[in-house]
């Protein structure tokens, strides 16, 4: 099979010898009912190759379910899973089917397999090798047809060895091993991959997209990337929304690649800088929703009224908004500030044809939960709850707003 038609549906970007050799094992392994382990460092992309494999099997038309493993509190996981009965434990009001049952005839994929809690693993491994399992409280066996490919950032050997994960289940598994390089193993995609998101981003908050000089193209080749794509996208996000020059430079680059892993202010793996990185990430979001609603408002402004002097007061306006919102960066990113709330001041909201109409409430402070809690409920309402979908909007994985949904108590949605 083309390749490069794989890549083009799911929009893989790339050209690395590595990336192709993982890409034609999921393609030729998609066939058959075996199962799949991929493995690789945080951030790297191993939630497309299930979906290659399904997409590309008989299964294709059945159900395709994800599953985070490391998300699901492990009081509940086996009910999760594999279904429970009725009263079989406190707020069980009705009987209900576990993801095993729903993906039947299809593909269940397993991020993050080896979070999973040991009495979990023991059912998993009867699946695996019979099909068959019990609902929570049940003591009727069931069976189910399902495809399992399973995902995982960890050293299974380590795992093993500190007899956190079976080793029969992880046999099981790994019939088919998938390794997905690093962005550092794929130096030759990376600047493909920073076109590709300097565009999206651009394309997105109607904003002109930043390039990169040969300098800064080296920087970024020679980096060692610790968060992976994860954090070029990151990088790019931030250049994007601070920067006024949409030509990178070296010396702009180096702003955004600290050499010290210590003051890493972008997305790290899972393992390092999680909660300075999401407060970031956030934080951005914020800073390109200001500068498309002052961009709409300017719209609006210069058809009711033509005059190039409201043109830079919008955009001093948006420089205002951007020293707030820098400035409530971790103190890593900006060592000469400290971190601060988001002024939220008394002027112009609105304008009106006749007059300038201010916004009669006095200047509140905004703390940097309330702004993350408000992107956040924002992000949520655009995608009707969707919490995959306001994910991706907000440049977060799926689990970290699960945590941050319940850290700022989201009750919403």
């Amino acid at each position: 099979m083309d390749l490069l038609s794989v890549k083009q549906r799911f929009g893989i970007i790339g050209n690395s010898p590595l990336l192709n050799r993982a890409l034609e094992i999921a393609v030729r392994v998609a066939s058959t009912d075996l199962s799949v382990l991929v493995t690789g460092e945080s951030g790297v992309g191993k939630e497309f190759f299930p979906q290659v494999i399904h997409a590309y099997s008989p299964r294709k038309h059945s159900k395709y379910i994800v599953v985070n493993c490391g998300a699901i509190p492990e009081g509940t996981i086996d009910s999760e899973l594999f279904g429970h009965e009725k009263n079989s434990f406190t707020g069980a009001a009705e009987a209900r089917k576990g993801y095993f049952e729903e993906a039947d005839g299809g593909t269940i994929f397993l991020d993050e397999v080896g979070e999973l809690p040991q009495s979990t693993q023991v059912r998993l491994l009867r699946v695996l090798q019979t099909g068959e399992f019990l609902r929570v409280g049940s003591s009727i066996t069931k069976k189910v047809n399902v495809r399992v490919v399973a995902a995982t950032n960890a050293n299974m050997q380590n795992a093993i060895d500190a007899g956190r994960f079976r080793e029969d289940l992880f046999y099981r598994l790994n019939t088919v091993p998938i390794s997905i390089p690093s962005l550092r193993e794929r130096k030759e995609d990376i600047h493909l991959i920073f076109r590709k998101f300097a565009t999206d981003i651009a394309t997105q908050y109607r904003m002109p997209a930043i390039s990169l000089e040969d300098g800064a193209r080296a920087l970024l080749e020679n980096y060692q990337w610790p968060g992976n794509i994860r954090q070029l996208k990151s990088v790019v996000g931030q250049i994007s929304a601070i920067e006024e020059n949409r030509v990178v430079d070296s010396n702009i680059m180096r702003k955004y690649l600290p050499n010290s892993p210590s003051r890493v202010p972008m997305v790290m793996n899972d393992g390092g800088s999680k909660d300075l990185s999401d407060e970031r990430d956030l934080l951005y979001k914020v800073l390109f929703d200001i500068k498309s609603d002052i961009n709409k408002l300017k719209m609006m402004v210069g058809e009711l009224m033509p005059d190039s002097k409201f043109e830079s007061k919008f955009e001093s306006k948006f420089d205002a908004y951007k020293s707030d919102v820098t400035a409530l960066l971790p103190s890593a990113f900006h060592p000469t500030h400290e971190d601060r709330a988001l002024p939220m001041k008394s002027e112009p909201m609105f304008v009106d044809s006749e007059e300038v109409i201010y916004d009669s409430e006095p200047p509140v402070e905004m703390t940097k939960e309330q702004a993350q809690r408000e992107v956040i409920v924002k992000a949520l309402k655009r995608n009707n709850g969707k919490r995959k979908e306001a994910a991706k909007e907000l440049f977060i994985s799926e689990r970290t707003l699960y945590r941050k949904i319940k850290d700022l108590n989201i009750n919403e949605f």
